[in-house]
This record gives structure tokens, sequence and C-alpha cells, in this order.
């Protein structure tokens, strides 16, 4: 378990961000990126999680697959890094970082309109690519 001060986290979530390649970046549209520490009980709650279970990020908004002509005057999108939880899973700072830039590609390509069994089969391949097997 690794524990950062909020300023330190937001650091690497910034580096996570980063990574993303720049063709995608400059299309991000209406986006928000927050760090809270866990999520709620009712995000817990819309998310149909149960106890055991962990979340380390969440995209809430319109997908830009799903924006249509009339698509104006809304609130940003909102993807919320949660701390704690990846901070508790983290053995060390590698890892830690890795976590949230795979959290923060996750939660990005949520926003492009990837649905998530296709994020989770994309994360596969490139586990598998990067020799981490399942």
């Amino acid at each position: 378990m690794i524990q950062l001060s909020l300023e330190d986290f937001e650091r690497v979530v910034e580096e996570g961000i980063q990574r993303i390649p720049e063709k995608f970046l400059k299309l991000l549209d209406n986006v928000d990126v927050v760090v809270e520490d866990e999520p709620t009980s009712h995000e817990r709650r819309k998310m149909q999680m149960r106890p055991n279970m962990t979340l380390f990020g969440l995209y809430e908004g319109v997908p830009r697959t799903k924006r249509g002509a009339h698509y104006a005057w809304v609130l940003p999108d909102k993807i919320t890094i949660f701390k704690r939880p990846i901070e508790d899973a983290a053995r060390d700072m590698e890892e830690l970082r890795k976590m949230v830039r795979d959290t923060v590609w996750h939660e990005f390509a949520h926003h492009f309109g990837i649905e998530e069994r296709r994020v989770r089969a994309i994360e596969a391949v490139k586990r598998k690519k990067a020799g981490g097997g399942n």
C-alpha cells in the first residue's frame, strides 16, 4: 500500500493523461478529470458494485459517439480517478503509476464511446502483448 499527498497523486494522474496519444488529447471535448478519495455509496450503487468490488475510475457523461447535432449547453463529462483504491492495491510506485495510466486510458476510452466489454478486450490484448498473461 502506498500513500501519496493529493498533490502528488494528481501529478501521477496528469502523467497518465500525458501518456494518451496527442491525436486523442486534441479530440477531448467538454470533459473534466478529477481525483476523489474513493467512490461514494451512490457511485457504488450506480455501478452495481458488490461490497468486495473495487473501483479505480469512473466515466460519467455523454460519449462522443452518442453526441448529436443538439449536443449543447450540457455539463462537462466527468472522469473520476479514485485515489485510495489505487493506493491500497499498489505494491510500489511503479505499479501505482501503471494502475493510474491504465485507469486513465480506460475512462478516456469510454469518453470516446468504447463500451466496457470492448475496453476489457483491448486491455486483455495489451496485457498479453506486454507478457502479463490474463
